[in-house]
């Protein structure tokens, strides 16, 4: 039922909280308005949620990660309200567009990629199933960087998503906790004492993350970084200026940037303060909320479940060590069984060199007390399994990935073939020692934020064809099956697809100036750019496409628009070399009028959630390629899948489960497996071996050595086909010919409607299974021992 109430309350608001009025108010203004009045409705439930876990004893779930990477929270907050007509109606009567308001949200700058994506979906997730929990995380001021392009150089930029005011979260002045560094440890009274040298605050911040129907609300808990004493009034008076404000900036600077660029002693200084910070101010809290809530310390297992997302907060398990031992007396080794009862660890990667290491010098220097017990923990380990192997320590480095494997209950892979890798390679020998440790959780994404709310017409389509149960048990989309071999359901299908990719025509038209045909495949690859995932391998099948249809511009091609996007790390050169490249390679091939009937590139800067939120339903291929065994999982995977866009990809991370569900036919597999990709890699000169078996890849690689691309530099990617022609660790050249072959035939389906559609389909009714609902139910069970919570 509609409240014509609710426009009122819009209006209140926005003369009341920000002080205009509807004949002089901007959009921003009736967006912050639009929040507050949403925000109005979800506070009661999220406190009445609150109340009902603390009165329950429930055990909550503590969710700790370096990223967040929520997106827009308006949008969310009114579907996951129910409020989408009423909304619509209030701004359509107020003489606004509905789309504009909500568009008008700046995303958190909270996340970078796949890690941050999927602590936002496991958040919804535990919401909408009624679990008691709290996400910890950093509350960054600027976040990664904004991305924009200078002559096809990457430029990073502060993100400025805070200097407007963020209507969602909720300042908690009485939560502020002091935190240390440096310093030394002492003895007294026969107990060790850590006087730390430097001192921070950290400031909670809390805003509610909402689940599907408002049934429940959990909290997203993020520190920032202030001065224990503030501003220095008498430095100022004697005129030094500066320093009376430098207490403040030191603070500061550790919730100003998501990874810092740690090239550097300073850089790898204030990452470890990073991760330090928010993990201490986090374990400190738990740790006052079990003791407020009454009951023994040596229960705290049985309310508590914390999990570290990746290594970033494994300083956790020495940390809670020091908390349970040197402040409340706890013997060491029943400290460090009830912290190892609480904590369980996500492992993200494979890569050895992804594994975080810090040096013996900076813990000692940073964390003297916690270098101390890394050894303690690191000799009760070794006493316990004589005759190991492994060590928290090594060639003067502190091992994170190890000392969260020890320190933790449980550790899970996310995807199935990612935690079977990680038994026989990063963790072969704790394995061995614990091999009831490791377990599986395949990751998964919230059907609500990524395909009900983010493409509508599918999802319309889909209610209407099985109802809307799916949106809260995204299983039920099996029963679209009978659906498909409907003529009707698969034209109305391929009418949805056409119409979001025409939306997606149009703001590339409006916003970036670039024009494609709506009726052209489109081939997207967004994520991270990374050497594994291999961006490279694409750009180069597209240069070699484009040599192709000039040496045949009349030949039967089927028009292809290629689509990338993602972020590089600051201090990644290579990575920032493969953005220049395809930068390069989209002015050359969009002007050449022989071609560019046939074949355009782009990429998009900045990417974020809201430009994944438009990308992903129109998209007609999901470009998932890395190097098998390198990729942990992937998520955008599972969200193109649902969305209808099949898969060309390698058997890597959950590609392998994505695959087995949809069928093999509906998925364009190409190149090695993880075993074939180690024999490969131990062949002598194998890229050269590659190359000279495929002229396309010779004369791709020719083209760029000889500055077709970068004609005004014709040495500019001299580094770049070095890189492919030697050691071609990732081994692009190995796969590329299997790749090419992959693409023609995804250029063959698609050209015959009644085997792209059905395929397309078939993608969305057979992915339910990778809803975070599902993943986040393999945790409660295996993992946490966490029940939902009825809110009544």
């Amino acid at each position: 039922m509609i409240d014509a109430r609710f426009s009122d309350t819009i209006t209140r608001h926005l003369i009341y909280a920000l002080g205009t009025d509807p004949d002089h108010a901007t959009l921003r203004d009736w967006r912050i308005a639009l929040s507050l009045a949403v925000r109005d409705r979800l506070v009661d439930r999220w406190l009445a949620a609150s109340h009902a876990a603390r009165k329950a004893g429930a055990k909550r779930v503590y969710y700790l990660s370096m990223e967040f990477l929520i997106g827009r929270l308006l949008e969310d907050a009114i579907v996951n309200l129910r409020l989408e007509d009423e909304v619509r109606a209030a701004l359509s009567a107020l003489g606004l567009s509905p789309e504009a308001v909500i568009q008008d949200e700046p995303d958190a700058a909270l996340g970078n990629g796949g890690l941050g994506r999927l602590a936002a979906c496991f958040m919804e997730s535990l919401a909408s199933l009624g679990v008691p929990a709290i996400g910890y995380g950093i509350r960054y001021e600027h976040g990664l960087f904004r991305q924009s392009f200078v002559e096809g150089r990457q430029v990073e930029e502060p993100e400025d998503w805070l200097t407007q005011y963020h209507t969602w979260e909720f300042k908690r002045r009485n939560v502020r906790l002091r935190l240390c560094f440096g310093g030394e440890v002492v003895e007294e009274a026969g107990k060790a004492v850590w006087r730390g040298a430097e001192a921070v605050m950290a400031q909670a911040h809390d805003t509610p993350m909402i689940g599907w129907q408002g049934r429940w609300a959990n909290t997203l808990r993020l520190w920032s970084a202030e001065p224990l004493h503030g501003f220095d009034l008498d430095r100022f008076n004697r005129g030094d200026y500066a320093a009376a404000a430098e207490a403040e900036a030191l603070a500061r600077t550790i919730s100003r940037v998501l990874y810092p660029d740690d090239t550097t002693e300073r850089g790898k200084e204030l990452r470890l303060k990073q991760e330090y910070f928010f993990t201490a101010a986090s374990l400190q809290d738990i740790l006052h909320r079990f003791e407020d809530e009454g009951g023994a310390l040596a229960d705290l297992p049985k309310k508590a479940a914390i999990q570290l997302n990746d290594t970033h907060p494994a300083i956790a398990g020495p940390e809670l060590v020091r908390l349970l031992h040197d402040e409340r007396g706890m013997p060491l080794d029943q400290a460090i069984e009830t912290a190892r009862g609480c904590l369980s660890y996500t492992n993200h990667t494979l890569m050895p060199e992804a594994l975080e290491c810090w040096s013996e010098d900076l813990m000692t220097r940073l964390l003297p007390r916690h270098m101390q017990l890394i050894e303690r923990i690191d000799a009760a380990h070794a006493a316990e399994n004589p005759g190991r192997k492994v060590a928290l320590t090594a060639h003067g480095e502190v091992r994170m990935g190890e000392l969260a494997f020890v320190m933790a209950h449980k550790v899970n892979g996310v995807s199935a073939l990612h935690t079977d890798l990680m038994k026989q390679t990063v963790f072969a020998e704790l394995h061995r020692m614990h091999p009831d440790r490791i377990v599986n959780q395949t990751n998964g994404v919230t059907p609500r934020r990524w395909l009900f709310s983010a493409n509508p017409r599918l999802s319309r389509l889909i209610t209407g064809a099985i109802g809307e149960g799916w949106v809260c048990d995204l299983d039920q989309l099996e029963t679209l099956e009978p659906s498909l071999r409907d003529p009707a359901f698969l034209d109305a299908y391929a009418t949805a697809k056409r119409a979001n990719k025409a939306d997606l025509a149009a703001w590339l038209a409006e916003a970036h100036g670039i024009t494609v045909d709506p009726e052209a495949l489109f081939d997207v690859q967004i994520k991270r750019i990374h050497e594994y995932k291999r961006q490279h391998l694409n750009i180069l099948e597209t240069i070699a496409l484009w040599r192709e249809i000039k040496a045949n511009p009349n030949g039967p091609w089927v028009p292809r628009v290629k689509i990338f996007a993602g972020k590089a790390a600051p201090g990644y050169a290579f990575a920032k070399e493969i953005i220049h490249l395809i930068n390069d390679v989209a002015t050359v091939v969009n002007a050449d009028p022989e071609t560019n009937r046939f074949l355009k590139v782009m990429f998009l800067p900045n990417y974020n959630v809201s430009l994944a939120e438009r990308l992903i339903p129109a998209a007609d291929l999901s470009e998932q390629i890395s190097t098998a065994g390198k990729e942990a999982s992937g998520t955008g995977n599972m969200k193109f899948a649902l969305n209808g866009a099949p898969t060309i990809g390698t058997l890597d991370g959950a590609n392998v489960e994505i695959r087995d569900r949809v069928g093999e036919e509906n998925f364009f597999l190409f190149g090695m497996t993880a075993e074939e990709t180690e024999i490969r890699r131990a062949a002598p000169d194998h890229a050269r071996q590659a190359i000279a078996a495929d002229t396309r890849l010779g004369g791709a690689l020719k083209a760029v050595s000889q500055g077709v691309f970068s004609p005004r530099d014709r040495h500019r990617y001299r580094g770049f086909v070095g890189n492919l022609t030697g050691h071609d660790y990732f081994l692009v050249c190995s796969d590329f010919t299997a790749y090419w072959d992959a693409q023609r035939r995804v250029d063959a389906a698609f050209a015959d409607p009644g085997v792209w559609w059905p395929m397309a389909a078939r993608n969305t009714a057979r992915t339910g299974w990778f809803s975070s609902d599902r993943t986040i139910r393999g945790y409660m069970a295996d993992i946490w021992g966490a029940v939902p919570i009825d809110p009544a």
